[in-house]
């Protein structure tokens, strides 16, 4: 971390900026836009066979180990890596959907429905929605996933401890089979809005062919773990394929929530929101050598939003370019992971407009059991916000 960095980034400006996308692109070499799809396959080659080798390793688990090393170290350390490693294919199929892996849409879309349905992620389902989020970040009518609520009686019980270990847990480890199940977390819809069902609100009718094979991929998987499980053990499919999935939800979960919420990440109403400010609503994050294995997806994500159809391996370079012409648009926030999702757990609790601030522009409070302080104040107390209400630093 550059000495100069704040560990916590500030409030960024609200006001439309004097750049243009325009801008930011013609500062971006040219060669970051070139899709190469010989070297996106390397990539997911490296990542295959990762995941091969990693399973090999782990059939010597049990017959070399006894059980206290098996269980206590070397199932965790096979479960911890093998998760990392299925995460980072989990995001090169997400950027097959970006069109971001190869210049032909057979290729994107032949590699992205595979690896995904592998992942037991409906596809074409998650390409549709994620566009819309991508087409809708920080609106709070329209985007698609971690819309913070603007019901100050919802939030109530986050000022419990017990209340937000409990959602934390069940976040990390249901979050994502909720969000596509019961939409939980996104945008409010007519009705209830699901990835499987082809008419769900979410989609339109020209993309329900899509949503009919993401199903049929995900049952062909499912189907295949079952014969799995039949022929190999219910314990082969739990150790080898079930946790490692857990974890690799945890992590997708931890990474989308992580870069869309902050005690200083602006969220926009209609009438004020516009798509370049929006995508200026999302912060990056390191996640040290993880970075690498997660190619890049947390620590360049404000460049993402910009450009989502440039490939992962420069986006690094991207975020270089750019960040000169960004100036304090740019947020990144330098705590640690772990640390930082239990922070913004314990501090971003519902959103609403502050008098002293731009119509139209709400930012995150904080319940505490007798007062609500501003999330950007409890985070300036040291993330405590019973510290920053008896300073009298209350909501107004």
């Amino acid at each position: 971390m550059a000495s100069s960095e704040p560990l916590v980034c500030p409030r960024p400006p609200t006001e439309k900026p004097e750049f243009t996308i325009g801008t930011l692109r013609k500062a971006i070499p040219a060669h970051c836009f070139k899709r190469s799809t010989w070297r996106s396959f390397s990539y997911l080659l490296v990542d295959l066979v990762a995941v091969a080798a990693l399973y090999f390793a782990s059939t010597f688990i049990d017959s070399v180990a006894p059980a206290w090393l098996a269980y206590g170290a070397l199932w965790p350390l096979y479960w911890f890596w093998q998760g990392a490693v299925c995460t980072g294919i989990w995001v090169i199929a997400h950027e097959c959907g970006h069109g971001a892996f190869s210049d032909y849409t057979w290729v994107n879309d032949t590699v992205g429905f595979v690896m995904h349905s592998a992942l037991l992620v409906p596809y074409y389902s998650w390409k549709h929605s994620h566009r819309r989020h991508h087409s809708n970040t920080g609106s709070l009518a329209k985007d698609e996933v971690f819309v913070p609520t603007q019901d100050e009686g919802e939030a109530a019980l986050f000022k419990y401890t017990w209340y937000r270990a409990g959602f934390l847990a069940v976040q990390s480890l249901l979050g994502w089979p909720l969000y596509l199940f019961f939409n939980a977390s996104g945008r409010e819809y007519s009705r209830l809005a699901n990835h499987f069902d082809p008419t769900s609100p979410i989609f339109s009718k020209r993309e329900r062919p899509g949503i009919v094979l993401s199903d049929l991929g995900i049952a062909v998987v499912v189907y295949a773990l079952y014969r799995a499980g039949l022929t190999l053990g219910w314990a082969w499919l739990v150790k080898s394929y079930v946790v490692p999935y857990l974890i690799v939800n945890f992590w997708l979960v931890t990474i989308t929530f992580l870069q869309h919420t902050h005690p200083n990440l602006p969220h926009y109403e209609d009438e004020e929101w516009d798509w370049l400010r929006g995508a200026l609503a999302t912060v990056d994050r390191s996640y040290g050598i993880l970075d690498v294995f997660f190619h890049r997806i947390a620590d360049t994500h404000v460049a993402h939003h910009l450009f989502s159809q440039i490939p992962h391996y420069h986006a690094q370079e991207v975020t270089e370019a750019i960040k000169p012409i960004l100036g304090s648009y740019y947020s990144k926030d330098n705590r640690n992971i772990i640390k930082a999702l239990w922070q913004e757990i314990a501090l971003c609790h519902f959103v609403s407009k502050e008098p002293a601030t731009k119509a139209g522009v709400v930012w995150f409070q904080t319940a505490t059991k007798e007062h609500l302080v501003r999330a950007t104040d409890a985070a300036a107390a040291g993330f405590d916000a019973d510290a920053a209400a008896a300073k009298g630093i209350k909501a107004e």
